[in-house]
């Protein structure tokens, strides 16, 4: 396979043959200008996501084909540059740093570790006692006993916070009047004779 066959120039200028179209028609049909459709002929312009998008739509392909032939030259020529090549060989990888593995526990530090928890406890609990008498200014067992129901402090209540007070929306009032007639009823004088009788 030549180098020119990965080009998405000349694949599109052999789907033009194929479906014997032109430039001129084809750009007319996928909506570009006849020179975008020229300068992609001769891979002056990338094959863009819109394009690629266009031209599968057009040739019954995947817009993915478009867009990999476009990588896949753009490659090849990148590859074919001197200047980059000498800095991506000047680039060092990269180094994946690796976490120190956690230190294996010997069976005598885990007995020490265990052994100390329960003493940890009960030093805690000493302290939260002997921390109780200090703020009541009662002995340790009075403040035992007074921690268990009695009340601790006697004077004002702190102040509630008074409910927020919700308006209520505003709804008026409507007065249905009934509506009188305006005309009083005439009699019906049609038959004068009914009536004198």
């Amino acid at each position: 396979m030549s180098k020119s066959s990965l080009s998405p120039g000349f694949v599109l200028k052999k789907l033009m043959d194929e479906y014997q179209t032109n430039p001129n028609r084809l750009s007319k049909e996928i909506g570009l200008t006849q020179t975008a459709v020229r300068l992609i002929t001769i891979d002056k312009a990338k094959i863009s996501v819109p394009v690629a998008l266009r031209l599968a739509k057009y040739f019954g392909t995947k817009p993915e084909y478009w867009i990999s032939l476009q990588n896949t030259y753009d490659l090849l020529e990148a590859s074919k540059d001197k200047a980059l090549d000498k800095i991506v060989k000047g680039i060092k990888k990269a180094e994946e740093v690796k976490k120190a593995a956690p230190a294996k526990k010997t069976a005598a530090k885990a007995k020490a570790k265990v052994s100390e928890k329960p003493a940890a406890k009960a030093a805690a609990s000493k302290v939260k006692a002997s921390s109780a008498p200090k703020k009541s200014g009662l002995p340790p067992k009075a403040a035992e006993s007074a921690a268990a129901g009695a009340p601790k402090k006697r004077g004002r209540k702190p102040k509630a916070k008074p409910a927020p007070v919700q308006e209520k929306p505003f709804v008026p009032h409507v007065v249905l009047i009934k509506k009188q007639d305006t005309v009083p009823a005439i009699p019906d004088v049609s038959d004068p004779v009914s009536s004198e009788e």
